[in-house]
């Protein structure tokens, strides 16, 4: 039998796992080994080879053989190692008599669901497409909106036992150099044995900073979002079996984009930018301000209304302000693990009737629902989900620093974040640019969307 058959049966646990196949066909000129994974090829590709072998088994060269079998792509290997993998990732093993080489054929066909608009990135108006788990597919998706040999693709095998295909884009001239070659280092330096959680296991592996709260990264479902930014001079990773897809570097302020302000007129767009930069800072300081202000009677003017009159006992406040924000957490992790049949009805339950009843049982006020309501509100309009956590998690460090120290808690814990935020760099792009570096022009272009004929990528 041939060497390297013989020795793929061990490796692979032939016998052992029912999804290896060694299929053994026999010519009256050779004597042909067939190997794959069942469930990881297509039928009828299969069909085809074999239908190749017993047409042309006349030919006495492999080498010969592999040019005319019915496949695009069917090429001629020699490297034990190299032939494994390919057979791991879905492609088809051929040797011929006792040769040490083998004839591999793509015939993959990786189980994926359809191409579906993202849940969390849902538009008005706009492509309804989105990424999938398979790596091909999203490559196709991305290609079909950058139609230009600038467009990089290179591939990386990361993990000794997953050996997960992830792919590095990026568009020729655009993205800066020090910025593209610190993604590659960082990428060919990885030595794990699995990448089982797919971007977000990557992401801890190419960001020395990985105990960060804020993100360094930014991810998307979209592939007009993903192309968007590839032209904007940054580069995207895309990983095999995740649907979403990680961009860099980034600033702060690209996390509170979004895709509807592209599909809208040039007045609706920034308007609704602007909004939803209002949205997200209420979100996190209005709840921390108010408990400032509770403390100082100077500060509640008649237009506030009744939202300063609780009972002013400090510590009761504080602990209210930790359930409701909690309570709120418990909200959102429910919704995520509940059916989607179920989770409107759990919703209702949750946040009307069980605030109702707080507020009747008086153990929260009011005013702290009603807080709570418009933080949580703003968190869920900011489109990156792992900024609105890190936001969340920072206004709680800033309540419980509001509790200890009062309106100076406030300001330097402020103070501090800022100061921290501005110590981050993704890539070595400074985090809160052009904030800090202060860029006045590209500053406004955050804030407000320019016309798209005065885009420049380059």
């Amino acid at each position: 039998m041939n060497e390297y058959v013989n020795k793929l049966k061990q490796d692979l646990s032939y016998q052992e796992s029912f999804d290896v196949t060694f299929r053994e066909v026999e010519t009256a000129y050779h004597h042909y080994w067939v190997i794959f994974l069942n469930f990881l090829i297509k039928s009828d590709g299969i069909i085809d080879i074999i239908y190749s072998l017993d047409q042309f088994a006349s030919f006495e060269q492999s080498g010969a053989l592999a040019k005319i079998i019915l496949n695009e792509s069917s090429t001629l290997e020699k490297d034990y190692n190299v032939i494994y993998d390919a057979i791991l990732n879905g492609n088809l093993a051929i040797f011929v008599d006792d040769e040490r080489q083998a004839i591999i054929s793509e015939v993959k066909n990786y189980p994926t669901r359809g191409i579906e608009e993202p849940d969390s990135e849902k538009v008005v108006r706009g492509s309804r497409d989105g990424f999938t788990e398979n790596i091909a597919t999203n490559i196709g998706l991305v290609r079909r909106r950058i139609k230009t040999g600038d467009l990089k693709i290179i591939k990386y095998t990361i993990g000794h036992l997953s050996k997960t295909n992830v792919a590095l884009l990026y568009i020729d001239g655009y993205v800066k150099p020090k910025y593209l070659e610190k993604i590659k280092k960082s990428l060919a330096s990885i030595d794990v044995d699995e990448l089982t959680m797919s971007d977000k296991a990557l992401e801890e592996l190419v960001i020395n900073n990985s105990y960060t709260p804020y993100p360094l990264v930014k991810y998307t479902e979209r592939p007009d979002t993903f192309a968007a930014h590839l032209y904007q001079g940054m580069f995207g990773i895309i990983v095999d079996t995740s649907p979403s897809a990680m961009i860099g570097p980034i600033s702060l302020f690209d996390h509170m984009q979004h895709a509807e302000e592209f599909r809208q007129t040039l007045i609706s767009g920034s308007y609704l930018r602007f909004i939803r930069f209002i949205g997200i800072i209420l979100s996190f300081l209005v709840v921390p301000i108010w408990f400032t202000l509770l403390q100082y009677e100077k500060f509640h003017f008649s237009f506030f209304g009744k939202l300063f009159e609780v009972d002013n006992n400090h510590f009761a406040i504080f602990i209210q302000l930790l359930l409701m924000e909690l309570g709120v957490e418990f909200i959102r992790m429910a919704s995520i693990h509940t059916p989607n049949a179920l989770s409107t009805s759990m919703g209702i339950i949750a946040g009307v009737i069980v605030g109702e009843m707080a507020i009747n049982m008086n153990i929260l006020s009011e005013q702290i629902v009603l807080l709570g309501a418009v933080s949580a509100i703003g968190s869920y309009i900011t489109p990156s989900y792992e900024l609105s956590l890190a936001n969340k998690i920072a206004k709680l460090l800033l309540i419980i620093v509001v509790f200890i120290f009062g309106i100076y808690g406030l300001v330097f814990g402020l103070l501090a974040l800022t100061i921290y935020l501005a110590s981050l760099k993704s890539f070595g792009r400074p985090y809160l640019y052009p904030l800090f570096p202060f860029n006045f022009k590209a500053l406004l272009q955050q804030l407000f969307r320019k016309p798209y004929n005065k885009h420049k990528h380059k």
